[in-house]
């Protein structure tokens, strides 16, 4: 695999070895191709490490686009924060009253699905009790790759969840489901009376000129330029790797469906946080860490320690190929935003990706120990 790395837009990129360094490590880690923005008091800075594919020399494109997974999350929860500061919507409104034919349980408020403090179930498995993981609709593995283009609707997405057994009683424990942002998204459109993807590029993408974001809907095609991004699974006795660029994302509509870029999760995680977006006191309960898991309103708030001090963030994961960084300073004046995909290493590059994610985090935002959410699918 090659350690080529390139540095862009910022003409002293090459006096930035510290974040060379640390884009670098992921392409060690086992990870094919990394694309890296950084935007901090020195100004920004962008770079490549590895390759665009496999078996090619080239690096990755610096602007490339690619699955962003749950980093979707923040755009959905900011979309559903809109409308309650348009009081189309309460945060305390039960979910059920606006989606009356999903049989939701009455107590499930709107506030609990960003919070995921629903209790529901994920669609895509969850831990049982003793930590082992228990598949839903084929989101791993062979089963995944011979679905991968496979169309899901929302509402197929929600009502499997809701066949399972809730995990708790609303709004006494957290436990992250993707099942809470799909509901979200029919809440959106129920209340809204326009698509999904619609209200996004109205409302999010239009305004802050989000060019390289899209909502593809069951389209599999990511736009040039972009890295390409493999996938490891076994089949039988045999390990395989294909290549996953194209993939049909219907699978996590609202949870982990959208494309972007490096350049564009920095807009728009900066002007979220900037207050432009939504009203202050929105942005301030978004910001507000709840439970376990340290989530607030689409945003997990992390303290990183007396030398780090406080970030929010939101990475994700495609269940193949690709994964996100959107990692920043709670006023956002510094960010962090990145793109990698994974290749034919045949040790799990996620095994290797907390430390090199702790690194990274403790180069751009301080010195205390880090490590933000796993590359949730």
């Amino acid at each position: 695999m090659s350690e080529s790395l390139r540095t862009a837009e910022n003409p002293a990129g090459q006096d930035r070895p510290d974040l060379q360094q640390a884009v670098q490590d992921f392409v060690d880690a086992g990870f094919a191709g990394v694309q890296m923005r950084v935007h901090d008091e020195r100004g920004a800075w962008s770079g490549t490490a590895g390759v665009r594919k496999l078996g090619e020399a080239e690096p990755p494109p610096v602007d490339g686009r690619f699955w962003v997974g749950s980093t979707t999350k923040t755009f959905v929860a900011t979309l559903v924060l809109q409308l309650v500061a348009d009081r189309s919507l309460g945060l305390d409104d039960p979910v059920a009253d606006h989606l009356p034919d999903l049989g939701l349980d009455g107590r499930i408020t709107v506030r609990m699905l960003l919070r995921h403090t629903s209790g529901l179930a994920g669609y895509t498995g969850d831990l049982g009790p003793d930590g082992t993981f228990v598949p839903g609709l084929p989101a791993v593995g062979k089963p995944w790759v011979d679905n991968r283009f496979r169309t899901y609707r929302p509402e197929e997405l929600v009502r499997f969840a809701l066949a399972k057994p809730a995990r708790f009683e609303p709004g006494t424990d957290q436990s992250y489901s993707n099942t809470n942002y799909t509901l979200a998204v029919l809440l959106i459109e129920e209340v809204a009376g326009r698509p999904y993807a619609e209200q996004m590029r109205l409302r999010i993408l239009g305004p802050l000129g989000l060019t390289d974001t899209a909502v593809p809907g069951d389209s599999p095609d990511l736009p040039v330029p972009h890295a390409h991004g493999y996938y490891r699974y076994q089949d039988g006795d045999q390990w395989k790797v294909v290549d996953v660029t194209r993939q049909n994302l219907s699978l996590l509509t609202g949870a982990g469906d959208m494309i972007s870029s490096t350049r564009d999760l920095h807009a728009f995680v900066s002007a979220l946080l900037r207050g432009e977006l939504l009203p202050a006191p929105l942005l301030a309960e978004m910001r507000t860490p709840h439970g376990v898991l340290g989530y607030g309103l689409g945003l997990f708030v992390q303290d990183l320690g007396p030398d780090g001090g406080t970030v929010v963030h939101h990475n994700g994961g495609a269940p193949g190929g690709y994964g996100a960084l959107m990692i920043a300073s709670p006023d956002g004046s510094r960010t962090l935003t990145a793109g990698l995909t994974t290749g034919d290493a045949a040790v799990d590059p996620a095994q290797a990706f907390p430390a090199a994610l702790d690194r990274l985090i403790r180069t751009v935002f301080g010195s205390g120990r880090a490590a933000p959410d796993p590359l949730h699918p």
